[in-house]
């Protein structure tokens, strides 16, 4: 089978696309033949070997434990392992794997949920890890209530777009923070209102919000904080723009030693893959409250091509790559 693989950390130009062996499906795995595979920030990640944070937790300290790249998948069912009980041949399926930029991967059944009806491979595959973690981060961490005031600091971006969509259904008041060339996207996914920090800053708006969901990375905690009403709560989510050795998440991790000297709670973020709350998510695809939002569509052969785009910051949502 055709894959994306990497033998070395580094630029986009490692991935290599490859004939390898098709897997097995192991105890409690499916065999997916794959039709769309969502590109996360977390695949440059893997790809650069970066923050080098990552290496310690089991993803290789000088080459990539798991060569095949993508996490993001959407597809068919081909075969089942030992143990699965949910899925059968046949089924439309998507969630979470190690590996999805090829065409087939294992996955385990516990990360996988049937496919949303109503959407393309193309928009599934863009859920299962940014949708998941704006889930998460609205529903759990945030703890978003009807009414709230709600700020979603890159909203044009995968995880933010979600999260704009999902505050909504849980019927809060939306602000969406993007450049400008994102603003028309962020209004169109229902935001309330839409500031563009290239032009103006939120913390200066005189405007205190009940929840902040910063997706972007960029902006210190007390930039933040000037922002978030006295007893509000700051989700970060993931880390971005710091150096090579942590990558930003310092400020996950310095979050809750905050909230300890302040009646504003904040929390860092790190989502948590399962199938059930990709459940959740279908029936919010499923009743129209949420749509992926899909930039651009690769072929497989210009995965490296999607991944470059991606880290560019030029994506208005999602970008997949077709398999």
């Amino acid at each position: 089978m055709k894959a994306i693989v990497q033998d070395v950390y580094g630029d986009a130009d490692v991935l290599k696309l490859r004939d390898i062996p098709q897997p097995v499906p192991g105890n409690g795995e499916v065999l997916i033949n794959v039709r769309a595979a969502g590109v996360d920030q977390g695949v440059w990640h893997l790809m650069a070997g970066q923050p080098y944070l990552i290496r310690l937790f089991g993803f290789g300290l000088r080459k990539p434990k798991v060569p095949v790249r993508g996490r993001e998948v959407a597809g068919v069912v081909v075969e089942v392992g030992a143990g699965v009980t949910r899925l059968q041949p046949g089924d439309e399926v998507f969630g979470t794997c190690e590996g999805s930029f090829a065409e087939y991967v294992c996955a385990k059944e516990a990360l996988l949920a049937c496919k949303p009806a109503n959407l393309t491979f193309e928009e599934t595959a863009a859920a299962p890890v940014s949708a998941v973690t704006a889930l998460q981060a609205v529903r759990d961490a945030g703890q978003v209530t009807a009414g709230q005031k709600v700020l979603v600091i890159g909203a044009g971006g995968g995880v933010g777009s979600f999260a704009v969509q999902v505050a909504k259904s849980f019927r809060a008041n939306v602000t969406g923070v993007c450049s400008t060339g994102k603003v028309d996207l962020v209004r169109s996914l229902g935001a309330d209102q839409v500031i563009d920090y290239t032009r103006e800053h939120f913390d200066g708006a005189g405007v205190l919000y009940d929840v902040i969901i910063d997706t972007a990375g960029n902006r210190s905690l007390s930039v933040l904080r000037r922002a978030l009403g006295p007893d509000g709560t700051l989700v970060i989510v993931g880390g971005e723009g710091g150096g090579k050795v942590t990558g930003g998440f310092e400020r996950s991790m310095a979050a809750p030693l905050a909230s300890l000297f302040s009646g504003q709670k904040f929390k860092g973020l790190v989502s948590k893959e399962n199938h059930k709350d990709l459940e959740t998510l279908t029936r919010l695809f499923e009743d129209g409250a949420v749509k992926p939002a899909v930039d651009k569509v690769y072929p497989l052969s210009e995965a490296p091509g999607a991944v470059a785009y991606l880290r560019e910051g030029l994506a208005r949502g999602k970008v997949v790559v077709r398999i």
